[in-house]
């Protein structure tokens, strides 16, 4: 979860704020640079991560929270607000150091494909500073595992070089010590040199690696050193559709043929009422009226925005958090109630996703949730509870009251 709904708290200020001309314009261009610096610096706490576009197969991936400061506004895939605009502007940037990497080392413009489909998976083509364990840069390369120290995998062209070339010893390895590169299909390919743990996921960024090569005048088609061919089409999971970013050439976040990870047991309704310190604006049953609402009629302005989503359900503008997963661990312990799948209807359930963030839904009773980004990216939807572990593999962790000490 990321602290962007900070640029929505703009958009509620209304017609009244803007009266006052000079001091108003003054005022949300210092906002909009004090947000910008909180993603991209060291602000917000300086680990603010993303990571793929669509959820990835098999996990949500980071699932941005709001920060603490406001409420949430996504923008659309080419950055219709300030901040969207920014991150697009860093990953096409990002996109063109790794092709210009690849070109210089006369690799194919398949290579680049592979690249940033992976660089897209592991940082959402962000040169992060953090990430699980020691990893870091786009790639998420760690010095640990002898990728290099930690100011040279956080040099681009550096991270990029080692992820097409491997060290020099041939440890680690890079994509042209993997045997038959050109020929895999891309996210097998890509898997082949990271080892992730989740070896389906780098597939399911290839639609949004075209896009972005797209914007970025990258040529995907060229050839390599010695006219070797590009591989065409071989293994492409999109045939080179020009989809929805995060999506597969038939418009599905996850291909229909992807293999669900083993759900859990089913949840039923607990009966737990709330300790006396859990008050909101908007009462359980208010709330979850309103979630069931916002599945029925509301927008897609909720991509990884799960804590948002549930901070304001609640009636409250901003969670006070920046991650979901922080939001439960920071519980007190006697609100927490790890493993139990028995959770009153308007609790609020955690996951542990493999990646910094987590995920958070309402529970809104007979074992469903009302949840972001499972079956439509943005759109919030009535689903199982077990969704979350069988379509996304998550771990689930919990489930508390809707408790925000900190909200506001």
């Amino acid at each position: 979860m990321d602290a962007r709904d900070a640029v929505r708290a703009l958009g509620t200020v209304g017609g009244t704020a803007f009266k006052v001309k000079a001091t108003a314009v003054a005022a949300v261009a210092f906002v909009i640079f004090l947000f910008v610096l909180g993603i991209f610096g060291a602000g917000m706490g300086g680990k603010s991560a993303f990571a793929d576009s669509c959820g990835g197969r098999g996990t949500p991936g980071v699932d941005y929270g709001d920060g603490g400061g406001g409420s949430y506004d996504p923008g659309d895939a080419k950055g219709q607000n300030p901040a969207g605009q920014y991150l697009r502007k860093n990953q096409i940037a990002n996109a063109k150091i790794i092709d210009g990497v690849a070109a210089d080392g006369g690799l194919s413009g398949r290579a680049t494909l592979v690249g940033l489909m992976t660089a897209l998976q592991e940082s959402t083509l962000l040169n992060l500073d953090h990430g699980d364990s020691d990893s870091i840069g786009l790639f998420q390369q760690r010095p640990s595992a002898g990728w290099g120290t930690k100011e040279q995998i956080m040099n681009p062209k550096y991270s990029a070089h080692m992820f097409f070339f491997g060290g020099k010893s041939g440890s680690p390895r890079g994509l042209t010590d993997i045997n038959g590169w050109e020929t895999m299909p891309p996210g097998q390919a890509a898997q082949a040199v990271q080892q992730s743990a989740y070896p389906d996921l780098y597939a399911g960024q290839e639609s949004e690696a075209r896009q972005i090569a797209h914007e970025a005048g990258i040529d995907l088609e060229r050839a390599g050193k010695g006219g070797s061919a590009n591989g065409g089409d071989a293994g492409s999971t999109d045939g080179g559709s020009n989809g929805a970013p995060g999506q597969t050439g038939g418009g599905q976040c996850y291909p229909q043929d992807s293999t669900p990870g083993k759900a859990g047991a089913p949840f039923h309704d607990g009966n737990a009422p709330w300790p006396n310190q859990v008050t909101n604006p908007r009462s359980t049953k208010d709330a979850i009226a309103w979630a069931e609402n916002e599945a029925k009629n509301g927008g897609g302005d909720w991509y990884r925005a799960c804590l948002a989503f549930v901070a304001q359900a609640y009636g409250w503008n901003f969670s006070g958090d920046t991650y979901a997963i922080d939001h439960y661990r920071n519980m007190p312990p006697a609100l927490r109630h790890d493993k139990d799948r028995n959770p009153p209807p308007g609790a609020l359930m955690y996951w542990d996703t493999s990646h910094r963030a987590g995920h958070v839904a309402i529970y809104v009773g007979d074992g469903k949730i009302a949840s972001n980004d499972i079956r439509r990216p943005g759109f919030i939807d009535i689903v199982p509870a077990t969704d979350i572990e069988s379509k996304w593999g998550a771990t689930y962790e919990g489930w508390a009251p809707p408790y925000f000490p900190k909200g506001g």
